[in-house]
Formats: structure tokens, C-alpha cells, sequence
């Protein structure tokens, strides 16, 4: 997989993910994920980002997008989200409302160079690790399904910011190495961005995310206190 990219014009590339409260279901049937991805593609008219990926699950979602400038992804996600959870409300008759998601959504920078198709392939991958299809061009509510197998009418991921390579498809459904997965879990898990160590280091820096650097867990007591 290609290793190297050119600087994101306009804007960092994200990983946005948000589950069902309690993991919960957001979809139950087709409607439901037909509804969203439509009401994704609306929120995109109201406030313009590009859309570059998506997989959704029954109980979550993740999305790769661009924004254009510093602060529209908040708007757009805030704007995405209520839209939702108050449809939802509607179509479900749960007029006293209540949490449909589990909290805020969840947002990890990503480098544009081959970490970014790495991410890809996590997200597009995703229904076929859930067992859900035996092709990831199978799923209908994921990306790779609209560049597969979509009509002209059905919405389509914008360009990437680097070639998509040729063997895409057989990419994504193959295996992925160990270290590729980790790499986005542990990016997830932590909240940290995801690329080149010294690109992690830089923007951690630049965002205020040293915190996600450190190990977690409980400091190691010094060797002379530690208990024989």
C-alpha cells in the first residue's frame, strides 16, 4: 500500500464514529439506514465538507470526512446528529425522547498519506469483520458498496486525497496485517491521531492531544518503593 501523499488542502481528514447508547440499535431495517445516509448527504448541502468513506452498522457508524475549513466538522456533525436523533423520535413514537446515542461522537485526525488508506480499509472492511456479508462490496450501507456496485443516482465518496489503488476491492477484502489494525484501535481507543510517529507527535502538539501519547493506566512505583 502506498506510503506517501500530499498535504490536505483546505482542511485534516477525520475518522468520526458514534454508537448506540448502551449499544443500542440506531438501524433496524433498511429505512432507517436509507434515511441516514440521505440525511448525511443533505447535511453536506447545509454545511460543505467532503464525505470520503463510510460504513454504517446497526449499532454504529463511522465516517471518513474532510472539512474545507477549522470548525465546520463540529457544525456539520451537531447538525447531522440532532437531525437524526429527532427523526428518529418521530419515526419510532418515543415522543418523551431519551439518549439514542451513547454521548458526543467521537473525531481522530488523520495523516493523508497511507495511513489514510489504511483507515479506509478498516471502515469499509467493517461489515465484512461483523460477519454481516461475505464481500465488503456486499454491504449496501457502505462506501465501498457505492464506488462497487451503486447506481448513478445513489450517493458516491468524493475524491481521495490520494489514487485509490486498482486492486482496491481484493484490498479491502483481504486479511489486513496486525499492525494496521492496532494502529487504528489504538487510535480509537485513545483518541490519538493516526500516521508516522513524527506526524502523531507534530499535530498531538499542534491540538493539545499529548495526552493521548502516554501509556494509561497506573504510574509504576519507583523500584526502591515497590513492594518485594
Amino acid at each position: 500500500m502506498p506510503r506517501t501523499g500530499r498535504s490536505a488542502p483546505g482542511g485534516k481528514i477525520y475518522h468520526v464514529l458514534n454508537r448506540g447508547n448502551g449499544r443500542c440499535q440506531l438501524f433496524h431495517k433498511e429505512m432507517d439506514y436509507a434515511a441516514f445516509l440521505k440525511l448525511l448527504f443533505e447535511t453536506r448541502e447545509k454545511v460543505p465538507l467532503r464525505i470520503l468513506a463510510w460504513c454504517l452498522m446497526p449499532n454504529h457508524w463511522h465516517l471518513v470526512l474532510w472539512p474545507k475549513e477549522d470548525g465546520r466538522l463540529s457544525r456539520f456533525m451537531l447538525r447531522l446528529t440532532t437531525a437524526h436523533v429527532r427523526r428518529h423520535h418521530a419515526h419510532y413514537h418515543t415522543p418523551w425522547g431519551g439518549h439514542l446515542y451513547q454521548g458526543r461522537f467521537k473525531s481522530f485526525v488523520v495523516q493523508d498519506d497511507g495511513h489514510f488508506l489504511v483507515l479506509c480499509r478498516y471502515v469499509e472492511a467493517n461489515a465484512l469483520r461483523g460477519g454481516l456479508v461475505r464481500k465488503a462490496e456486499h454491504w449496501r450501507w457502505g462506501s465501498l458498496w457505492a464506488c462497487v456496485r451503486g447506481g448513478k443516482d445513489d450517493p458516491k465518496p468524493e475524491s481521495w486525497p490520494l489514487p485509490r489503488p486498482a486492486d482496491w476491492v481484493e484490498i479491502v477484502n483481504a486479511a489486513p496485517p496486525q499492525r494496521e489494525m492496532e494502529q487504528v484501535r489504538t487510535s480509537v481507543r485513545r483518541g490519538r491521531p493516526l500516521g508516522s510517529e513524527a506526524w502523531v507527535r507534530r499535530v498531538a502538539g499542534q491540538l493539545g492531544l499529548e495526552f493521548t501519547l502516554r501509556d494509561r493506566g497506573r504510574p509504576r512505583k519507583p523500584e526502591a518503593n515497590r513492594e518485594k
